[in-house]
């Protein structure tokens, strides 16, 4: 239960920081993507400072025996930069310059009643479960031969 506490709090402080910043703002967003036309580069200050607290504390956080909140540190492990990874990232890439919404902030937004935010979840929910089934079949396949 005290995870599922951790969780939720950490939760709505990442939305309380994504509204502040107005990362949930996709216009906000979309200037700062259009570096050749109207370029805002204040949310590179937002996106710097987590970085730069990335940078700070990430090892030293995993020197720690154990998380406060569970028996072992899960990490994912790296497997090197592949075709898959590269794809990935540029469909995230596209969809979040086409909409100005990535997943994080998009949650976030659903606070504001309106129907953009909840139409990119359903969408990006869509698009996930089709993922995942063309990876399944994707692998029956390369299971057969």
């Amino acid at each position: 239960m005290k995870r599922q506490i951790v969780a939720l709090l950490t939760g709505i402080l990442f939305g309380i920081g994504l509204s502040i910043s107005q990362m949930v703002n996709p216009e906000k967003v979309l200037a700062f993507l259009d570096i050749v036309g109207n370029w805002d580069p204040s949310l590179a200050l937002v996106m710097g400072g987590a970085v730069g607290v990335t940078l700070l504390t990430f090892r030293r956080v995993l020197r720690l025996p154990k998380p406060l909140f569970a028996s072992r540190f899960e990490v994912p492990g790296t497997d090197g930069i592949d075709a898959q990874l590269l794809t990935g990232a540029a469909i995230f890439g596209v969809g979040w310059g086409i909409s100005g919404y990535c997943p994080g902030p998009a949650i976030a937004s659903l606070t504001f009643g309106s129907a953009e935010p909840a139409i990119f979840i359903v969408a990006f929910i869509i698009g996930n479960a089709i993922a995942i089934r063309w990876q399944a079949i994707n692998s029956e396949l390369i299971a057969q031969h």
